[in-house]
């Protein structure tokens, strides 16, 4: 029997999804694996893999397809109907950029990264700057080009690849809640934590140890190791695919909690990963909504599940065990002061909650800048440093402190950075939601039961992956649009406790 014009567009994006599942996996061994000599040559198998997917995407024959299929929607279920509009979505993207400016991306990209590295290790932007400034002008033209095909702002259309369906006139009305509230709201923090000064951890604690520990946090939660990996690299992520997942942390020698808070937070977004509908693998409407989804399930569990006392309750034995440690410092109520302390730091990753979001209006700001040519390249240092003063009150005392501190821009991720905010204002509203349907979640936590809070994120977000807005799936999650107000009621109740 014939396959349908559906199901012959199916077989073709499961081929794109290999080439994709491909090529992140040829990223993740970049970080993890691969010798720095081999950049130039990663470079070429990127590009080739992007441009075979660009081709495929593009065809005549996808593109007869997709006209013939949403023809007749007669006998597609609802998940095959958002299929094929994602589909449609996926090939007006990639139909929008030449396929030679996608080879020249992701080369430049390639040799970004290796340079962004030795730069930062020699905490010399000079080394760096002539690279970024090339993958600047080709994101800035690909802004442009899909910014006129999707009758978006360039800016927007580059928003829209990692958070489908937002725009900055959105980020701006929340991020303007937020910079009008957090001023004030960091120093009232500090202020009211001055009273009670945690006691500092000392020692030193192997990688393996901490490994083993963060292993053992992980299959409770339910990370799948016969199926995913967890590493080292610098700059921690998850990569791979669903159903071969790959999580990258660092750990430090004196400062155990960063390491592990770092895995909780890759294995929330390894578990939106596992939480997608196997049924809908290989297709657009099986991936993740974008990454502000992405981030509030990552901080969702690290900051607003881990990060709190029903789960050091469960954690502090299990890491007395580890370390062979016991003491004051090690009490629950000393550790969640280490974990909840607001300081005005210089590094967004190391950042708290309270102050993170600052570290991504400065970068949302100055990105919307370059990719305007509003801000030279050769002046983002002083840029970044002068705004971190005024911002925070801190200023970094070299570059690898300050605008060399993240990978996203060498990799031409421009836009990416809101996600993370706006990741952090949907997690709030989603725990609000969480905790009202599901009042015995602490002691589920403390127990080390984290069955229900999956259960619940699976039911309301992961299992819908991308067949729904970001916009639809907050309203039906929580019954209310996205706003900043269910954030800010967490963060104050958090931080101003008496």
């Amino acid at each position: 029997m014939a396959l349908t014009p559906y199901q012959q567009l199916e077989q073709e994006f499961r081929r794109l999804h290999a080439f994709r599942s491909a090529a992140s996996l040829l990223r993740w061994d970049s970080a993890v694996m691969m010798p720095r000599g081999s950049s130039e040559l990663r470079g070429e198998q990127l590009a080739a893999l992007e441009t075979e997917s660009h081709s495929l995407v593009t065809s005549p024959r996808v593109s007869r397809l997709l006209d013939r299929a949403e023809a007749n929607l007669q006998g597609l279920e609802d998940w095959q109907q958002a299929n094929l509009k994602e589909m449609r979505r996926e090939r007006d993207h990639a139909i929008a950029t030449p396929q030679n400016l996608v080879s020249r991306l992701a080369k430049a990209t390639a040799r970004a990264e290796i340079k962004w590295i030795e730069a930062r290790q020699k905490s010399d932007f000079s080394l760096f700057a002539p690279h970024l400034e090339e993958v600047a002008v080709l994101v800035r033209n690909k802004a442009d080009l899909l910014g006129k095909a999707l009758k978006l702002d360039p800016y927007d259309a580059l928003l829209d690849e990692f958070s489908p369906g937002m725009t900055s006139a959105e980020i701006d009305a929340i991020f303007t809640t937020l910079g009008r509230r957090l001023p004030s709201l960091i120093q009232e923090a500090i202020d009211t934590q001055a009273k009670h000064a945690p006691l500092e951890i000392t020692g030193k604690f192997s990688a393996s140890k901490q490994r083993h520990l963060a292993t053992e946090l992980m299959k409770t939660m339910g990370f799948p190791f016969d199926r995913g990996r967890l590493d080292e690299s610098e700059h921690p992520f998850t990569g791979g695919i669903p159903g071969d997942i790959r999580i990258t942390t660092r750990f430090n020698p004196t400062d155990p909690l960063t390491g592990l808070m770092g895995v909780l937070h890759e294995t929330g977004h390894a578990m939106y990963d596992v939480g997608l509908p196997e049924q809908w693998r290989g297709q657009p409407v099986g991936r993740d909504r974008g990454m502000a989804m992405q981030e509030s399930q990552s901080l969702l569990l690290e900051m607003l599940i881990c990060r709190n006392r029903p789960f050091l309750r469960y954690m502090k034995p299990l890491m007395e065990k580890a370390f062979g440690v016991a003491g004051p410092e090690w009490e629950v109520e000393n550790l969640y002061r280490l974990l909840t302390r607001v300081r005005r730091s210089l590094i967004r990753v190391d950042a708290d909650e309270v102050t993170y979001p600052v570290h991504i209006l400065l970068r949302y700001e100055l990105e919307q800048e370059i990719l305007k040519g509003e801000l030279k390249i050769r002046d983002l240092p002083e840029a970044w440093n002068t705004r971190m003063g005024d911002r925070l009150g801190v200023k970094p005392a070299n570059d690898a402190e300050g605008c060399l501190q993240d990978v996203h821009w060498a990799v031409g991720s421009f836009g990416y950075f809101p996600s993370y905010a706006i990741g952090a204002v949907i997690a709030g509203q989603l725990y609000e939601s969480l905790r009202s349907e599901r009042p015995q979640l602490d002691e589920e936590i403390a127990a080390g039961q984290f069955g229900g809070l999956f259960d619940w994120l699976r039911q309301n977000v992961h299992s819908l992956a991308a067949s729904v807005s970001t916009p639809d799936l907050i309203r039906n999650a929580t019954g209310k649009p996205l706003s900043a107000a269910a954030w800010l009621r967490y963060i104050e109740g958090k931080y101003l406790e008496l």
